[in-house]
C-alpha cells in the first residue's frame, strides 16, 4: 500500500496533468471496487473542471466548481493513467509497468476530458475506492474525520506528541502507526524513523526521554520530505508522471535489510526482523535503544 510520500507524488502528478481540465463524461467499467462505484452520484462529475487536487494522509480529494468533492483511496494496487490528447499513455501512479494489453483489463474508471484527453483509474486487487461526497459533508467523512494531523504540519509538534503519549501504556511502533495519532504513517518509514532516532519498536511510549521525542519528530519530517524529493518507494514499480521511478527504498537503512550489516559506520550489528501488530518490523538491536 502506498504510504504519504507516494500518494504525495500521485497528487503532485495529477496537478500537473489534469488541473482546470473539463470532465466531459465517466465510464464505469467495474462498478465492484471496495466499495461499489455509485452511478448516480459519480454522473455528476459530467460538465465539472477539476479545479484542484489535494491529499489528505494517504487519500486523494478531488475539488471541482461544484458543491461536491470526488474522494479516492488507491488501496493496494490502485492507479491513474493519463492519455494525453496525442494518445499518449502516462503513468501516474505505482506497480507495474505500462503494458497496453495487460493494463486494459484492470481498468475500472475511465473519466472522459476535454481535448480527447482521459483520466484511467485502474484497480487490479480492486481494495481501492472513489466516493462522491458534498462539501459540508466532507470534515465529518467517516474515512476523515478521526484523523491525526499530518506529520509534515506544524501541529505535528513536540506538544502535541507529549500530551497524545501521556498516560498511554503503547509501543512507540504503534503509535506511531496509528492514524488518529499521526496521518499518512505506514510500515516503511515508521520503520526508518526508528532507526534514525535510535528507538526500539518496542519501546513504550512513557519511557521516551524528551529529546527522543523531538527526534522523532524531526527525523519524520526529514525522512518524508526526502522521500518526496526522491519520488517516493518503489517497493514494486512505482514511477510519477514522466516515467521516472521513485528510488527511496536506494537509501533504506532499516525496511527490508534483514540480515544485512547495520548501515551506520560504526555498528556491525546484524539488522533483525520481529513482527509487531501484524507488521514486519525491522531495527538494529545495538543501535536501537
Amino acid at each position: 500500500m502506498p504510504e504519504l510520500p507516494e500518494v504525495e507524488v500521485v497528487k503532485r502528478s495529477l496537478k500537473r496533468k489534469i488541473q482546470n481540465l473539463v470532465i466531459k463524461k465517466v465510464k464505469i467499467i467495474d462498478k465492484n471496487l471496495r466499495y461499489k462505484v455509485n452511478k448516480d452520484e459519480i454522473n455528476k462529475l459530467h460538465g465539472s473542471k477539476i479545479k484542484n487536487i489535494l491529499r489528505r494522509s494517504k487519500f486523494l480529494i478531488f475539488e471541482f466548481n461544484k458543491t461536491f468533492v470526488m474522494l479516492v483511496h488507491l488501496g493496494m494496487t490502485g492507479k491513474f493513467f493519463f492519455i494525453d490528447k496525442k494518445n499518449r499513455k502516462y503513468k501516474t501512479s505505482f506497480y507495474y509497468k505500462l503494458d497496453p494489453h495487460k493494463d486494459s483489463k484492470h481498468d475500472r474508471v475511465i473519466f472522459h476530458l476535454q481535448n480527447q484527453q482521459k483520466l484511467i483509474y485502474n484497480d487490479v486487487r480492486k481494495f481501492g475506492f472513489i466516493k462522491i461526497i458534498n462539501n459540508k459533508l466532507l470534515k465529518n467523512n467517516d474515512h476523515l474525520k478521526n484523523l491525526g494531523p499530518e506529520p509534515l504540519a506544524k501541529n505535528f509538534n513536540y506538544d502535541y506528541f507529549k500530551k497524545y503519549i501521556n498516560k498511554r501504556k503503547r509501543n512507540i511502533k504503534d503509535i506511531l502507526m496509528d492514524q488518529k495519532f499521526v496521518s499518512g504513517l505506514g510500515n516503511i518509514y515508521v520503520n526508518e524513523v526508528l532507526f534514525e532516532s535510535n528507538i526500539k519498536p518496542l519501546r513504550m511510549t512513557i519511557t521516551l526521554k524528551n529529546i527522543e521525542i523531538k527526534k522523532i519528530i524531526k527525523n519524520t519530517k526529514k525522512i518524508l520530505k526526502n522521500s518526496i524529493k526522491l519520488g517516493g518507494s518503489s517497493i514494486k514499480d512505482f514511477s510519477s508522471d514522466n516515467g521516472k521511478k521513485g528510488i527511496f527504498q536506494q537509501y533504506f537503512k532499516a525496511y527490508g535489510r534483514e540480515g544485512k550489516t547495520c548501515s551506520n559506520i560504526d555498528c556491525n550489528s546484524i539488522i533483525k526482523r520481529t513482527i509487531i501488530s501484524n507488521r514486519a518490523t525491522f531495527f538494529c538491536n545495538k543501535c536501537q535503544k
